[in-house]
């Protein structure tokens, strides 16, 4: 069992409704992301420094830019090109020479983008799959500044560089289209563009800082691939199997989330953000969530999430922890053969206690804060509810 403790202060981690901040946490909203607070939470709870901490769906990177600030190696894995990019942003520390670069760039090239500004890179866009839907009205004028961006990037002196403001834009990019109810329009966008910039670099010094405090200077490792592969990766066959810790959020059963998609005018799909940070797509939502939404009993899922959970295991050494938050489309009918998964993959549940009267078990669980605003209106679905799960390999 977790100590009442530890369980007390977990669950105040997991309900808190402060907005996500800090560190390089506002690079980007990656579609359902982890909570800082509770991620870093978990890790001081159950490793120690120099600990190695594993996120198997690391998404946007939330748990390995916790593990780094807190003094323990990280390694990640992700299916999501897109996913393992804005990790990497994250937790690739740059050089003053790069910093001072970025805020040049932005100083010369910001203020040129301007919707009646030609330009010989916009001819080629319209060809390019990963623009589908930018021409509705919402979207047309940002798209053009957007083109005018992208193709100021050449001359950048590195790749760390320019990954930087490739993710300055998409973050951008992301406020001004994903979701938006009202049109976004091109000063509005520059300001914006300005602003991420100036936050980001402030986000980066910041958890500079945190690594040199903690005096642990091993990057992480980043790993774009399936998690049901993991134990075959060179990371983890070069020795024993060696995680001390796994925090994550896997796809939720039965619920599905586009995390390869932006919603824009109307709530119409693009893949706008693979074009913007220079990477591969190509897959369905099934894909990323294992398995489509309409199939029955959701077969697909729990085979899937059975092969990657033993995968997970086999790089876990014996008694280590795994923290999960996850939230499912019917927790009556998708949670018992979700947790029969965990111990047919090696782990035993530890994370409950008895409820007020002694005669419950009580896990814990929260409503998740800040939502967008089309799924406010929607209200308090089963997505908006989720369950922390604490096991341990056994």
């Amino acid at each position: 069992m977790v100590p009442d403790q530890s369980w007390g202060t977990l669950a105040n981690a997991a309900r808190s409704r402060r907005p996500v901040k800090g560190l390089t946490h506002s690079f980007y909203r990656y579609p359902a992301r982890f909570s800082p607070e509770f991620a870093a939470t978990a890790i001081e709870l159950f490793s120690q420094p120099s600990d190695l901490v594993y996120d198997p769906y690391m998404g946007g990177g939330t748990t390995i830019v916790e593990a780094m600030a807190s003094g323990r190696r990280g390694v990640g894995s992700d299916l999501n090109s897109l996913a393992v990019f804005v990790a990497k942003v994250k937790t690739t520390l740059i050089s003053e020479f790069e910093k001072e670069a970025i805020r040049n760039w932005a100083k010369k090239f910001v203020p040129q983008f301007k919707y009646n500004r030609p330009s010989h890179a916009t001819s080629s866009v319209p060809q390019n799959p990963y623009t589908r839907n930018l021409n509705l009205y919402r979207a047309r004028f940002i798209k053009k500044v957007l083109t005018l961006a992208l193709s100021s990037l050449e001359d950048l002196a590195s790749d760390n560089v320019r990954n930087f403001v490739r993710c300055a834009l998409l973050r951008t990019a992301q406020w001004a289209l994903d979701g938006r109810r009202t049109h976004a329009s091109v000063s509005l966008f520059r300001e914006r563009l300005s602003f991420c910039i100036n936050d980001m670099l402030a986000g980066m010094m910041d958890l500079e800082n945190s690594v040199s405090l903690c005096g642990h200077g091993i990057g992480p490792t980043l790993i774009e691939g399936d998690a049901a592969n993991i134990h075959s990766h060179p990371f983890f066959t070069q020795g024993s199997p060696n995680v001390d810790l796994v925090v994550t959020s896997p796809p939720y059963p039965g619920l599905h989330v586009l995390y390869h998609r932006w919603q824009v005018d109307g709530r119409r799909e693009t893949p706008a953000p693979y074009w913007i940070v220079g990477c591969r797509d190509g897959q369905g939502e099934s894909h990323y969530n294992f398995g489509s939404r309409h199939q029955r009993n959701l077969q697909a899922y729990f085979a899937k999430s059975l092969e990657t959970l033993r995968a997970i295991r086999s790089v876990m050494r014996t008694g280590a922890y795994m923290v999960q938050m996850i939230a499912f489309a019917d927790i009556d009918q998708y949670l018992p053969p979700y947790l029969a998964n965990m111990e047919a993959a090696g782990f035993e549940e530890v994370g409950k206690r008895e409820g007020a009267f002694g005669n419950s078990s009580e896990r814990i669980w929260r409503d998740v804060p800040n939502r967008k605003w089309h799924a406010v209106l929607m209200g308090r679905t089963a997505g908006s509810h989720e369950v922390v799960l604490i096991h341990k390999g056994v």
